[in-house]
């Protein structure tokens, strides 16, 4: 594979690990009510979340109080980043 594209998976990869990562630390904090989301760590971890969040949310209303969207967020997250996980292995035996 080509040295730039392998450098293009696995960088894709790390980036959607450390996407999942953040978005685990915001669904953690959801926990707690008495975190205001306007305060300055809180709103860019908000920022950087919630939009793709909402896309599932459009997917998969809020049941009785429980939000099941990102489960599905995050596993699309894990199946993709095994996906480019793949493709940098696949290049490191020379698939």
């Amino acid at each position: 594979m080509n040295p730039s594209i392998a450098l293009l998976t696995d960088t894709l990869a790390t980036f959607l690990q450390i996407y999942t990562v953040l978005l685990i630390i915001r669904i953690l904090l959801s926990w707690f009510p008495t975190i205001s989301w306007s305060d300055p760590p809180f709103s860019l971890l908000s920022q950087l979340t919630d939009p793709y969040l909402n896309l599932f949310r459009s997917i998969i209303p809020p049941l009785g109080g429980m939000d099941f969207s990102p489960i599905l967020a995050i596993f699309l997250l894990q199946f993709l980043t095994g996906i480019f996980s793949s493709l940098q292995q696949g290049s490191t035996y020379g698939f």
